[in-house]
């Protein structure tokens, strides 16, 4: 019996309904409105309300400043898209290689490990940049890990250098970044909490 063809459209469809659901999730958790949303992002309101339920899809720069206005990092609201939806399985495994996301925003690419509706959010990620580039913050812990390679790590008003075996836990609000301590590549295990989700208001 011949295997069916593979709908692309159908895949990619469900994909941008996942970001929208992502996004939503997110902007509840955060306490915004979709107006305080556009307000942030310079994004349209009807734009956003369509994003959120899977009917638009975001340029890079779009979705950049939502994840800036959102408190999260790019590569997270990607990720998503490319998750499977919420799971309520008590264990979840993830062979090394799956899943792998490329950032599209600047140097490396990551991959989550863990999805859905999660305590934590661990994520794997790796690259080579040599210049420090964008800084994020957001209200939740975040635990960093370096499993290959030195970074340096810039946490607003203190740098650290970190090796193999070494790790950094800062509390929610620090701004921060890293990059190559020696222009090599680095691979990191990042942990971040998850964000509470208030009851959705329809």
């Amino acid at each position: 019996m011949p295997t069916p063809p593979v709908d692309d459209h159908a895949g990619e469809a469900e994909a941008t309904a996942r970001l929208g659901a992502s996004i939503r999730r997110l902007r509840h958790a955060r306490a915004r409105t979709l107006v305080q949303l556009a307000e942030a992002t310079g994004l349209s309101h009807p734009f956003l309300s369509q994003l959120e339920r899977g009917l638009a899809q975001p340029s890079l720069s779009s979705l950049r400043r939502i994840a800036v206005a959102l408190q999260t990092s790019p590569i997270e609201l990607i990720a998503a898209a490319d998750a499977p939806g919420p799971s309520a399985g008590r264990i979840e495994v993830h062979r090394r290689g799956e899943g792998r996301v490329d950032e599209s925003f600047g140097p490396g690419d990551a991959r989550m490990l863990a999805h859905g509706a999660r305590p934590l959010h661990p994520l794997e990620l790796e690259g080579a940049n040599t210049e420090p580039g964008e800084v994020f913050t957001h209200r939740e812990d975040e635990f960093v890990y370096v499993a290959e390679g030195e970074v340096r790590v810039d946490l607003g008003d203190q740098e650290l250098r970190l090796a193999v075996g070494d790790s950094v836990y800062y509390v929610g609000g620090v701004p921060h970044r890293w990059w190559s301590a020696t222009g090599g590549r680095y691979r990191l295990v990042v942990v971040k909490q998850g964000t509470s989700v208030p009851a959705e208001d329809g």
